[in-house]
């Protein structure tokens, strides 16, 4: 494996304001005249963070673009501070500010990566926009179907009984509501004193079913009450709608065949509950230009999946 690269700051960021107004808040970093590399974050709503994705790539080969996705991070408002326009904060809406900002920078075509959720956003914006990608470097693949929300969000439970059974209880969820849309609509729609109380229930089971990863720490998924929130928000809001993909969001499972002439390779920890390593399988299966890559010691990400990334993007630096 390679060795990631030092950490590395921005030589340049900005806001683009799209036509409803929104911000969204773009980075550069790495050789202006390198190779376009753009990186999508997880989450939803997890936001680029401190940036530690830049060490990901070589910064003298690449141009490194990184966004922060409508409603979190450093993009405006924040969805927390906006719940009116909650409804319009969709995957289709975040492709078309992938494009305008592609456009912005003039970049023509780029090298796509994302990890966790970023993984979905890539493979729907690459089906979107096929000949505006070069290559894939997916880390913790999801492609948020109904089958992978409902797993993560209540069959995934039988393996931590006692946090799920206080998931559901304190969900409120009405009859018929699964677990994920309650939450979903109490922190679109609650009181203040509500959203706060359901995020930080929701914190806390992410914090359980990300446990057995070897590389996890006990503590709260996120001690910033701010981030706490438009986090899961932003989560719940997408999976409670199948990530606003069609046919329950199988859709990228479906269409992967229409990726044929795009390299990419699929990195994915072993121990990943969250997520199991089926999802990039399937994927592999049905698309011959995609290389497996099976971290066997690390959960959802780690240091070796870092590494494994680097030697990705090496490859496809020329």
């Amino acid at each position: 494996m390679v060795v990631p690269y030092p950490p590395l700051q921005p030589f340049d960021t900005g806001l683009l304001t799209m036509p409803d107004h929104t911000q969204v808040y773009w980075e550069l970093s790495g050789n202006p005249l390198g190779k376009p590399a753009l990186f999508l974050h997880g989450g939803p709503g997890s936001g680029l963070g401190a940036g530690g994705y830049r060490s990901g790539f070589d910064p003298e080969r690449y141009l490194i673009v990184g966004i922060d996705q409508r409603g979190c991070g450093r993009s405006r408002p924040l969805v927390i501070d906006s719940l009116d326009q909650l409804p319009s904060n969709t995957t289709q809406a975040i492709i078309a500010d992938i494009e305008a900002v592609r456009t912005h920078l003039d970049v023509e075509r780029w090298l796509v990566s994302g990890i966790s959720w970023g993984t979905t956003l890539a493979l729907a914006y690459a089906l979107a926009h096929p000949d505006r990608v070069t290559e894939l470097i997916l880390a913790a693949v999801t492609t948020t179907s109904r089958a992978e929300v409902d797993w993560i969000t209540e069959t995934v439970g039988r393996l931590f009984p006692e946090a799920w059974a206080r998931l559901d209880a304190q969900s409120c969820r009405r009859p018929g509501e699964r677990v994920v849309e309650a939450y979903a609509r109490r922190l679109a729609l609650g009181d203040d004193d509500d959203r706060d109380r359901a995020a930080q229930e929701w914190d806390d089971w992410e914090s359980v079913h990300i446990s057995l990863d070897p590389n996890w720490r006990p503590g709260p998924l996120h001690e910033d009450p701010v981030r706490r929130l438009v986090f899961a928000t932003l989560v719940t809001h997408y999976w409670a709608h199948d990530g606003f993909l069609p046919s329950g969001g199988t859709a990228i499972l479906e269409r992967v065949e229409e990726l044929a002439g795009i390299p990419a390779v699929l990195i994915h920890g072993r121990r990943d509950v969250s997520g199991p390593a089926v999802t990039p399988w399937l994927l592999n299966q049905a698309w011959p230009a995609s290389e497996l890559v099976i971290i066997e010691s690390e959960g959802h990400g780690g240091p070796l999946t870092t590494e494994a990334i680097c030697s990705a993007s090496d490859a496809f630096a020329t």
